[in-house]
């Protein structure tokens, strides 16, 4: 403890002698507004920005823009927006509230939760009328607590509809790559990838691939380069962007925050390979990102075992707005706490796990050979749980157990049902495969008694289409990524036909969650409550409005983009 508080007290010392020597850098220009990253809060905040007449520049640190955002699914869960409420969903503001308030407890304050519901639903339809995005509701995708007060079983998130890439011309090139490739020649939503991963075994999931295929054909004969997902979503907001005047300087990183006087006045920044001051006359958003990256951060604030390897966040999120803001006396919250979800670590980036953990005939056991959790939970309750328990009974590494039967049935990450999975994954240690349980519980170090116990146990349970020990399937939500063709439970099949796999499961990210404490308006706080002059923050450089829970699926985005666009009406003047 002594320690960092000495490393802290350095930091904060180290950024108040570069401050002191900012105003004499080589000047870069003078903003109303510094927005500080690219991604969904970045370009949100700078688009409201630019729509109220304020000059505005956005800084990214990386080659491209869209940060974690490009490389996402892209839903955004943001209540009573329009096209919620234009396609049906029975959403109210009250509903909304007691659901949040229930998601979230006392971790958020009251009125950070009321400032996300009552300018969440304006921010979606200021950005669909300042840019080329439209939104589709991901119908049936529950909220992940829907039997809470307010939760709605049939979903709230919406996602970016289709666009055309070339809308962007040469500036498409400079978009950060998704986190998965799309197959060659579909136009895939996040709607429709549990359908697509059923189309060997339902009618249903056959007719959404299809329709996949023909979206990619229609696209190609007209010309266009389909977008869906985070592509769209950053690809979108870049468009508004450009319309706009507002430019985007890649390949520029945040070295630290410039204040005069108690008021941040600026953002020191590398470009073209110099530090270089540039001013704000209104004020500096954060919107670079987490920490996810970067390993001293995380051995600092997170649980262990972890590991900047295990996270599919955009490699350049290392925490640099949550650093500058600390050195400039920020308050940090949330800060142990992540975006969480089972990973599967395969060589390069790690594979975050929706579906496969869900689907029936699979279960996963920890380090004894045990069931331990709910499979089918929202995924970052079932990390938190891998945390929980695993000084008493090690659950990092846990494993998800499945058998043939269900590997001829499904899609498991992009590999066909009953196609083996790549040699490089047995290699590497993240699968295993071996003709009996005892066998497979040797390859991999689990007693062989006990993983024949538990999946005796879960079989008689799947059998019967209850699980009395975990509860799998009680919730709607547990039943969004199964098989609605098994019987009496699409959560749960028994686990008979050889041979049986195994599949190494860390605790995976999208991002972590903490970052800077601000209040309702997007402003950063110290510690004392007091407001750090001309400084905001949004999306994962502040702590997360969702606290350490997880309301439904775009609890990440859905908030970013919000506060984004809170902090700079904040600035305007016309909050």
């Amino acid at each position: 403890m002594l320690a960092g508080a000495a490393g802290a007290g350095l930091a904060v010392a180290a950024g108040v002698q570069q401050g002191a020597h900012a105003a004499d850098l080589p000047p870069l220009g003078t903003y109303d507004v510094v927005v500080i990253g690219s991604g969904a809060a970045g370009m949100t905040a700078a688009l409201t920005a630019a729509g109220q007449g304020l000059s505005c520049v956005v800084v990214e640190k990386a080659p491209t823009f869209g940060g974690s955002a490009a490389r996402s699914g892209a839903g955004i869960w943001i209540p009573n927006n329009q096209v919620i409420l234009a396609a049906g969903v029975p959403d109210t503001p009250a509903m909304a509230a007691a659901y949040l308030a229930a998601v979230v407890g006392p971790d958020v304050p009251a009125d950070r939760q009321r400032a996300f519901l009552t300018h969440g639903p304006a921010t979606i339809s200021y950005v669909m009328a300042h840019s080329p995005l439209r939104f589709r509701w991901m119908e049936g995708y529950s909220d992940y607590y829907p039997e809470l007060p307010g939760g709605l079983p049939n979903g709230r998130s919406i996602e970016p509809d289709q666009i055309d890439g070339h809308l962007l011309g040469p500036e498409l090139a400079r978009l950060n790559p998704p986190y998965m490739d799309v197959p060659a020649g579909m136009v895939v939503f996040s709607a429709d990838y549990k359908w697509v991963a059923l189309a060997a075994v339902h009618a249903k999931g056959a007719a959404v691939a299809a329709q996949c295929l023909a979206r990619g054909t229609a696209a190609a004969l007209r010309g266009e380069k389909p977008l869906t997902m985070g592509q769209a979503l950053a690809a979108g907001l870049r468009a508004g962007l450009r319309s706009a005047g507002v430019p985007v300087w890649l390949n520029t990183p945040l070295t630290d925050l410039h204040a005069e006087n108690g008021t941040v006045t600026g953002a020191v920044v590398t470009r073209d390979g110099t530090p270089g001051l540039i001013r704000a006359r209104r004020g500096v958003i954060v919107g670079s990102g987490g920490f996810e990256h970067n390993a001293a951060m995380r051995d600092r604030f997170q649980r262990q075992p972890i590991g900047t390897d295990w996270t599919v966040g955009a490699k350049e999120n290392t925490g640099d707005g949550i650093r500058a803001g600390e050195r400039l006396g920020a308050a940090l919250d949330l800060m142990e706490d992540a975006w969480w979800g089972p990973a599967i670590p395969i060589p390069g980036d790690p594979y975050f796990c929706l579906a496969e953990r869900t689907l029936p005939g699979g279960l996963l056991v920890n380090g004894s050979g045990r069931r331990f959790v709910n499979e089918a939970a929202p995924y970052s309750d079932v990390v938190h749980t891998m945390y929980d328990v695993h000084d008493t009974d090690p659950a990092i590494p846990c494993w998800l157990i499945v058998d043939q039967n269900y590997r001829n049935r499904y899609l498991f990450k992009d590999v066909l049902p009953a196609l083996p999975v790549p040699d490089d994954w047995y290699d590497s240690g993240a699968a295993h495969k071996a003709w009996t349980l005892d066998a497979l519980a040797a390859s991999i170090g689990v007693p062989a008694a006990a993983l024949r116990t538990t999946v005796d146990r879960f079989n008689t349970q799947a059998r019967q289409g209850k699980d009395p020990d975990f509860h799998r399937g009680d919730s709607a939500y547990d039943h969004y990524y199964t098989d609605p063709n098994i019987l009496p439970n699409s959560c749960l099949a028994p686990l008979w036909l050889p041979p049986f796999h195994a599949f190494r499961i860390v605790p995976g990210d999208l991002g972590t969650k903490g970052g800077m404490r601000t209040d309702a308006r997007a402003r950063v706080l110290r510690e004392d409550g007091s407001v750090i002059r001309g400084l905001y923050a949004a999306g994962n450089a502040s702590a997360a409005v969702m606290g350490h829970s997880y309301a439904g699926a775009g609890s990440t985005i859905g908030p970013a983009m919000t506060f984004g666009y809170i902090a700079a009406k904040d600035i305007g003047g016309t909050l």
